[in-house]
């Protein structure tokens, strides 16, 4: 469909987390070479954040429009992200962001867009946006597989998944308990996926590629009764500018295919455990690797204090271990970079392909145990499986970080390749992607004036 004849607004609010953020601005910036003009709303601590990843190109299409989430005595407005928030203030910003529904309501009188996509722990945004004549379309940002399974058992409880290779291991379903707990606003992350599933717009956007997950997409459709459009990868285009010199110079002096990658995402902080399994794992692999490393914020640690006594020096001129953050995407691009020791976010698992790099899955909890069964299904890597007690062991640690990085491993060369084949398939598909999306998403959108006291929020 042509949308060159008119502009169509679009109100994007993910939830407050960079792994949901990212997804939504790059879908914000395909979205703005279509014609499409789109508002993100978010928390200031959040906006301040996304304006460095708007170019002034983007900024002419793309607003950013504050959600006012209340300051509770435990939740100063530096907490009103997931970046750097404790794990027990979790149920906390879920409770303070329900609290916020009063100032999205006002956000959408006065913008009247055209459309709302929104995020599947926000309930309640349907309702609101309904009470205006605007449909509401939820975009999921974590893959098909993930949320068909957790749909499935909250549908049909008592009935197996129907895809044997994706499951929970026995010690990684205690720490699934908070899907069935609510929060003080009393709704339960279970819900909330129902909720979304149920109220949006006669579809739901999706960000995978029917390559990497088709059977699980037409699985999910069959579930929520709905037409599933996947979106792609939505991975940002790393910018050159972004590498600090010193990484890119000392990756310049690695072979081919000889270093690993190690992060853990930007909201998960390893126990003292895991650090020094993975720490003694990279050690014996003998490979050499950039790890970064994050800490909560407040909490003020070196990374000689955090890691096993001497590991800095006896691993010396082979790694290089960063505080905090480091640019992945130019990383992961870089040609010495053979493979990625993750925790298997999805937004991690879809740069890993992306870049054709093969992943040693190393899942935390939440969805990346899912996300990992899926890497090996795809047959782009291999997890590091922890033991019964759901403890991780260094020398499984370095075991599959050799089988992935030697160049003389069969199963590290048919990893390889077939990362590569998805990663080519992946590219080829992107831009007809986004266009089926934007066939999809103005078939619903309602005419409404859209110079309305749009100015009224900047």
């Amino acid at each position: 469909m042509d949308t060159r004849k008119r502009s169509f607004r679009i109100l994007m609010l993910p939830w407050l987390a960079h792994g949901h953020i990212s997804p939504f601005l790059e879908l914000a910036k395909a979205l703005t070479k279509r014609n499409f003009y789109i508002y993100v709303c978010s928390t200031p601590v959040n906006l301040s954040s996304l304006k460095q990843n708007l170019s002034e190109k983007d900024s002419i299409s793309i607003k950013l429009v504050e959600l006012q989430v209340p300051t509770l005595p435990e939740l100063p407005p530096h907490h009103h992200t997931t970046n750097g928030l404790p794990p027990n203030l979790m149920p906390t910003l879920k409770e303070a962001v329900d609290m916020a529904k009063p100032s999205f309501h006002n956000i959408l009188r006065t913008l009247k867009p055209d459309m709302v996509l929104y995020d599947f722990l926000l309930p309640w945004v349907p309702a609101l946006a309904s009470a205006q004549n605007i449909p509401a379309v939820s975009f999921i940002s974590t893959g098909a597989a993930t949320f068909s399974y957790v749909v499935h058992y909250k549908l049909n409880p008592d009935s197996e998944y129907p895809f044997s290779s994706i499951y929970y291991r026995e010690y990684e379903n205690h720490k699934l308990t908070g899907m069935a707990d609510a929060t003080a606003s009393g709704i339960k992350d279970s819900d909330r996926v129902i909720n979304c599933v149920e109220q949006s717009s006669g579809m739901i956007l999706i960000k995978t590629c029917r390559e990497i997950e088709g059977k699980y997409i037409d699985y999910l459709s069959r579930l929520s009764k709905k037409k599933i459009v996947p979106v792609g990868p939505l991975v940002q285009a790393p910018a050159m500018e972004d590498a600090p010199t010193k990484i890119i110079e000392w990756l310049s002096k690695k072979n081919r295919g000889s270093t690993v990658f190690a992060s853990f995402g930007s909201e998960y902080f390893l126990s003292r455990e895991d650090m020094e399994q993975i720490a003694f794992g990279l050690e014996l692999s003998n490979v050499n690797f950039i790890w970064v490393i994050r800490f909560p914020v407040g909490e003020d640690i070196s990374l000689k204090e955090a890691l096993p006594k001497g590991f800095l020096e006896r691993v010396g001129h082979r790694a290089m271990v960063l505080k905090g953050w480091a640019p992945q995407g130019r990383i992961l691009k870089h040609p010495s970079i053979g493979g990625f020791v993750s925790h298997c976010g999805w937004s991690s698992v879809m740069e890993g392909i992306k870049f054709g790099v093969p992943i040693v899955a190393v899942p935390m909890h939440l969805d990346q145990p899912l996300n990992a069964r899926l890497v090996e299904e795809l047959g782009i890597g291999e997890e590091v499986v922890r033991n019964k007690q759901g403890i991780l062991e260094k020398e499984q640690v370095s075991s599959v970080i050799r089988k992935v990085v030697d160049e003389k491993s069969t199963t590290g060369e048919r990893f390889r390749r077939k990362v590569r084949e998805l990663s080519e398939k992946m590219r080829g598909k992107e831009e007809e992607e986004i266009d089926d999306v934007v066939e999809e998403m103005v078939k619903p959108c309602r005419k409404v004036d859209r110079y309305n006291s749009v100015d009224m929020l900047f």
